[in-house]
């Protein structure tokens, strides 16, 4: 699934080989239009919960911890994460983020917990 599954931030420009375009924040980013963002479909459950998201506040400090956290609540979305991995069987997927810092994000994560199981 490695090759299948890809991260881009969702401000960069879409392009065709990204495949299935999939945001996995909660929030729809901001100053975007849907137009855009080029979204085929838009994951927020799947998105770490808003009380994660405020207490881990993209603190690099506090990224071990964030981690564990995510992948325990990620662990509640078996249909959303079984989505992913059907897109992924029949092409390229490329998980959406908003971040700013791409080495601390849940996008990370999600694809890391992805390529595990």
């Amino acid at each position: 699934m490695r090759d299948e599954l890809k991260l881009k931030r969702v401000y960069e420009t879409p392009r065709k080989d990204d495949g299935a375009r999939i945001l996995v924040d909660r929030l729809w980013p901001r100053g975007l239009t849907k137009e855009k963002a080029k979204v085929d479909l838009w994951l927020k459950e799947i998105a770490p919960s808003t009380e994660l998201r405020k207490w881990f506040g993209h603190d690099p400090k506090k990224w071990k911890e964030f981690r564990s956290r995510y992948r325990r609540e990620l662990k509640q979305h078996p249909d959303e994460l079984e989505q992913i991995r059907e897109k992924a069987r029949k092409g390229r997927v490329t998980l959406l983020y908003g971040a700013r810092d791409q080495e601390h994000n849940e996008a990370l994560v999600l694809q890391e917990f992805l390529e595990r199981k």
